[in-house]
């Protein structure tokens, strides 16, 4: 008889080691090194008799309306989702603490169950009066909407035999803790064991889970890697506590895109959908202020107008303050040694500080022209009009390069009312600085010379 082989393997990343570690050699993952045990080589899996009703079938002859999507109620959620819930789908909803997961998922519930769907809400961090009071808040009391406070899966599955509910939420995952396997709950064997075991009831029942994900403090998906690939959607729920802007982006759809975002706003009440973001990013201010140029930004499919903000102040200060907000410091201090370099600003002796409007972050380099002119315009204290947009990239050499989804951002900004859009066609910075000053009505300021 053959002798039976122990090894010790990760759980987050497969990786295996004949003694065991503390820390794994391949991930750098601690704790997550468990003791496997081999089956003998002798013995091997035998094939089973698969039923009448299990076998597999052409892919023609399958059809497709039981997993079509049905209208979660809120449209920023289901233009996120592809077009609304999946029978069948488990969706992963994950973001900072506080940042609204449980007040989203508590209207989808309250929308589900006023069309009738029966929703049972797991809750394992809260009682079910706090929740009870969050949907008096909100006007989510629903007769269809069954709240459990429960953190044992099995008492789980007893309270989903019981409901029969057509819609599940469980919040959250790493909260909730199976007796059949070691470890407490919101560890790497926890969290797998609760996640598949919720995936297989969901596609045996044909039921839609949606699932709450906590975040590590660098902004990943608390637990087991291997969670993010059980499941069919990822969504990242992401926001300012200052502010009460908050975006959803999905980095995994199985049943849609993935470029697509949705915009919310924290109220008093709930939270509300915002369907037309456009205003979100621009100051209120009626005149025309210098150190400020707009530019359009894209999220997913949605372009957003976004006001750049400068502000320069002479300093006697050896090494001058850089300061930035919802833009990258990195991206403005090349843009500083570009402007310096290739404009002739003298911008080394100054404190620059660059901040975006409405708490939104640009990441993309298609603002790099509007941080650029921004920057000028704050430099030479000349405004440039309420109706100059900028869009482009800007190089190491000074030439303005384009961007993606040039015509999307030139159309957005035209139906904004944005009439002068400077980007790629003017070549280099300093001819795309002189068309933005040459831009500004001549009895408010004169043209700089660049």
């Amino acid at each position: 008889m053959a002798k039976v082989q122990s090894h010790f393997r990760c759980t987050e990343c497969g990786w295996t080691t004949p003694k065991w570690a503390g820390r794994c050699a391949e991930c750098q993952s601690w704790g997550t090194i468990v003791d496997v045990t081999d089956a003998p080589a002798t013995r091997g899996v035998r094939p089973v008799a698969v039923s009448e009703a299990r076998v597999a079938k052409s892919i023609v002859t399958i059809s497709a309306d039981e997993v079509a999507h049905w209208p979660s109620g809120i449209a920023e959620f289901d233009r996120v989702l592809g077009g609304g819930i999946v029978p069948g789908a488990t969706i992963l909803l994950s973001g900072e603490p506080g940042v609204g997961k449980s007040t989203l998922l508590l209207e989808v519930a309250s929308k589900a169950a006023a069309r009738g769907m029966r929703v049972l809400y797991v809750t394992a961090e809260e009682s079910v009066s706090q929740v009870r009071l969050r949907a008096q808040r909100t006007g989510a009391l629903q007769p269809e909407l069954f709240l459990a406070a429960e953190v044992d899966l099995a008492t789980i599955l007893g309270q989903i035999d019981q409901v029969q509910p057509n819609l599940l939420i469980v919040d959250s995952v790493q909260t909730v803790s199976s007796s059949l396997t070691d470890g407490l709950a919101g560890g790497p064997a926890q969290v797998r064991e609760v996640a598949s075991t919720l995936i297989r009831v969901s596609k045996d029942r044909n039921l839609p889970v949606l699932l709450v994900g906590h975040v590590t403090k660098d902004g990943s998906i608390a637990g087991p890697r291997l969670l993010e690939h059980l499941v069919d959607v990822v969504c990242q729920f992401e926001g300012d506590r200052q502010t009460a802007l908050r975006f959803i982006r999905s980095t995994k759809n199985r049943f849609g895109p993935t470029d697509e975002v949705g915009c919310f706003e924290m109220t008093g009440d709930g939270i509300a959908e915002v369907a037309d973001p456009s205003g979100l990013f621009l100051s209120r201010g009626k005149v025309a202020v210098s150190g400020t140029c707009v530019t359009i930004a894209v999220e997913g499919r949605r372009s957003l107008p976004v006001e750049v903000q400068a502000l320069i102040v002479k300093t006697s200060a050896p090494n001058p303050r850089r300061v930035t907000n919802g833009v990258d410091s990195s991206r403005v201090a090349m843009l500083l040694a570009v402007l310096e370099r290739r404009a002739g600003m003298k911008l080394s002796e100054s404190d620059v500080y660059v901040s975006t409007v409405g708490g939104i972050r640009l990441t993309e380099p298609g603002a790099d022209l509007a941080i650029a002119l921004a920057i000028a315009s704050a430099y030479s204290d000349r405004a440039f009009p309420g109706t100059l947009a900028a869009i482009g990239e800007i190089s190491l050499a000074g030439e303005v390069r384009p961007v993606s989804q040039a015509k999307q951002r030139i159309a957005e900004a035209r139906r904004l009312g944005f009439s002068t859009v400077v980007d790629a066609e003017s070549s280099h910075l300093r001819e795309a600085m002189r068309k933005a000053f040459a831009s500004a009505l001549t009895e408010q300021t004169d043209v700089p010379a660049f």
